[in-house]
């Protein structure tokens, strides 16, 4: 029997493993490139990050520099406010400031769905702040409505704005209030021991805003208490994805309504971080007390 076929078969089975070990080389090389390759986008993407981490830090920083430290000495109310910065997205801004007739003041909250329109909001507060002692008289809507108009035209994208304007007269002890967006506000009343929601049917602010902005009036009685809080307090999560939601709010503050503003500021706030077990918050979160102090006598309105 001949040699042939086998010496035939061995020099096929040699060529393919010729060629096998040629395809094996090339898989090398595409592999070393790709690790290459590979190296280079993680520098790039380790240097975005920190690019962006360096940005968010900055913005956080700012917007913690907007923040008022001090606030007017109002006879007749106690104010406790916290801001809680998000490393994911932020846009909180809130203020206390009186008015040019003394017997008046105005709280404002506002949630931003990022820096930059938080920025643009705040530019076009501090652009009205003459308006806003000029128009001494101006209900609370109008004043939102001033505010849309500045702020549409440079709204870009999905940017978003949750306002909440309100307006005590301590002639009366009544507050005038309006609102867009997703700004919680509520108003617990120290003789019933009862929250009231503040309603408003008003979106957001958004490039598509069209909506009609209206005015409500409460009466404030001695020991009530206003507490106003950003998206960033019922949108915290758990490990579950729930939500914190306003239903645990208002059992925190019903489960604590004999302590103090800041007590309740703090209390408010304990809970959220209690209930994220140390995750992020996926917006800023502000939380605003106002309490009316039973040791002041109402004036008879003019």
């Amino acid at each position: 029997m001949s040699d042939q076929p086998k010496s035939d078969e061995n020099d096929a089975l040699k060529a393919r493993v010729r060629e096998l070990e040629a395809e094996l080389a090339d898989r090398e090389r595409d592999l070393a490139t790709f690790r290459e390759e590979l190296g280079k986008a993680n520098t790039q993407l380790e240097r975005f990050i920190k690019q962006i981490g360096n940005e968010l830090k900055m913005a956080s920083t700012i917007q913690k520099a907007l923040v008022p430290t001090e606030f007017p000495n109002i006879p007749g109310f106690e104010f406790s406010t916290k801001f809680v910065p998000s490393p994911v997205s932020g846009g909180d801004y809130f203020d206390i400031f009186e008015h040019e007739d003394r017997f008046r003041f105005g709280i404002v909250l506002a949630s931003s769905s990022g820096y930059s329109m938080s920025a643009l909001f705040l530019s076009v507060l501090l652009r009205m702040t003459g308006q806003l002692e000029a128009r001494k008289g101006t209900p609370p809507n109008a004043i939102l409505e001033l505010m849309g108009k500045e702020l549409l035209p440079n709204i870009h994208g999905n940017e978003t704005a949750s306002v909440f304007y309100g307006v005590i007269d301590r002639r009366g002890f009544d507050m005038a209030f309006a609102g867009v967006g997703r700004v919680i506000g509520l108003l617990y009343s120290y003789s019933t021991s009862k929250i009231q929601r503040l309603e408003w049917t008003a979106p957001p602010f958004s490039k598509d805003f069209k909506a009609d902005i209206s005015a409500t009036t409460v009466s404030l009685n001695p020991r009530d208490r206003l507490i106003l809080c950003t998206e960033g307090v019922i949108r915290a999560l758990n490990a579950k994805g729930e939500e914190f939601g306003e239903e645990r709010l208002y059992k925190t503050i019903l489960a604590a309504p004999r302590l103090g503003v800041h007590d309740l500021r703090n209390e408010i706030l304990y809970q959220v971080e209690r209930f994220a077990a140390g995750r992020d918050l996926p917006n800023d979160a502000t939380v605003v007390v106002t309490e009316v102090k039973d040791r002041v006598i109402k004036l008879a309105k003019t």
